[in-house]
């Protein structure tokens, strides 16, 4: 091969160039927590965090982005298999991990149904965060209406009228598995009559994401 031979086939292959290497894109970020498999140790984790300070604590630098989005939470405290103590938001109105932090506080000292929660008593505790989804209301002017609409297991429910309200998470139906006894017990929470109803009753549903420490989890904090 020649001088010339080989500066063309220099020339051809430049013009023509073989595969680019292909660079891999590290996979993106989850932009919910529903989809992160890590949310659950992050909330849980902040959760008994502040309620070990007593106050909201400063989130970790490499916390993820949906931490900082708005979410309404509730947080759940539980004794012995006994409540201890429930506090949450049913709309988003600020920053989820605040959220759940303020709630986790609000749980252990200031539910009004229980003492405050003596922070030497936090191993034996065992915490759960739900995630709300947006409300959705029920078109119902009847309380039959309401019963034949709500979908048990599932549903969590708010009934509202003239200043008083009451909200179950859809965890209260694994102890009212029955409409009729859901509705009554939401009533009576709400301070109305168990029987009572009036077609300006309003009604909302909504779903949860519920993340919870194993019981040997608080065990292990004993």
């Amino acid at each position: 091969m020649t001088d010339l031979d080989s500066r063309t086939d220099a020339r051809l292959a430049s013009a023509h160039p073989g595969p680019a290497a292909v660079r891999e894109q590290p996979p993106a970020a989850p932009l919910r927590p529903q989809d992160d498999p890590t949310a659950g140790p992050v909330l849980l984790g902040l959760a008994r965090t502040a309620i070990a300070a007593r106050r909201s604590v400063t989130e970790p630098p490499d916390a993820p982005a949906w931490l900082h989005e708005p979410g309404a939470t509730f947080v759940t405290l539980t004794q012995d298999a006994s409540l201890r103590g429930c506090i949450g938001s049913v709309q988003a109105h600020r920053r989820l991990g605040e959220d759940v932090m303020r709630n986790a506080c609000s749980a252990a000292f200031h539910d009004p149904r229980f003492p405050p929660l003596h922070v030497q008593d936090l191993p034996s505790i065992r915490i759960e965060v739900s995630l709300l989804s947006s409300t959705e209301p029920i078109p119902a002017t009847t309380r039959e209406e309401l019963l034949e609409r709500l979908q048990p297991g599932t549903d969590g429910l708010i009934l509202s009228w003239h200043g008083h309200r009451g909200t179950f998470l859809p965890q209260v139906w694994e102890q009212l598995p029955d409409p009729h006894d859901f509705v009554e017990h939401l009533l009576h929470k709400a301070g109305l009559p168990v029987v009572f109803w009036s077609e300006d009753v309003v009604a909302h549903r909504f779903g949860v994401t519920a993340w919870h420490e194993p019981d040997e989890l608080a065990l292990a904090h004993r």
